[in-house]
């Protein structure tokens, strides 16, 4: 990976970080197209964690194949949200304070939601 270290995507509770490399590879792109640094505020979590922070159980988190993405203002959110767009994502949940991404194939695609 050009712009990111496999700790960013570490679980906070156990320190695992099986990421789906096809993802890794697909959020690489898009960080080169944004422009912008991408800040990820969560990437693997193990089921622990996942439970600790009042996610779902079926979480793409849960399966290495989900992060978040923070993004401090709504000009750095459209840069993010784009730059999914173009390197493939169609999964993609926005909030305030970050963007959700996932390539998750046991999920519906050509979807987003807000949080």
């Amino acid at each position: 990976m050009k712009y990111f270290k496999i700790e960013e995507f570490a679980c906070e509770c156990c320190g695992v970080a099986d990421m789906d490399q096809s993802l890794l590879w697909h959020l690489d792109y898009a960080r080169e197209v944004s422009e912008v640094p991408f800040s990820i505020n969560s990437g693997y979590r193990c089921e622990k964690h996942n439970k600790e922070v009042g996610s779902k159980p079926t979480s793409s988190h849960v399966t290495g194949n989900a992060v978040d993405i923070a993004t401090p203002d709504s000009r750095t959110r459209f840069k993010v949200v784009m730059s999914l767009m173009a390197a493939g994502f169609n999964r993609i949940g926005i909030a305030d304070t970050f963007v959700h991404v996932d390539n998750d194939k046991t999920k519906p695609h050509e979807v987003t939601w807000v949080y």
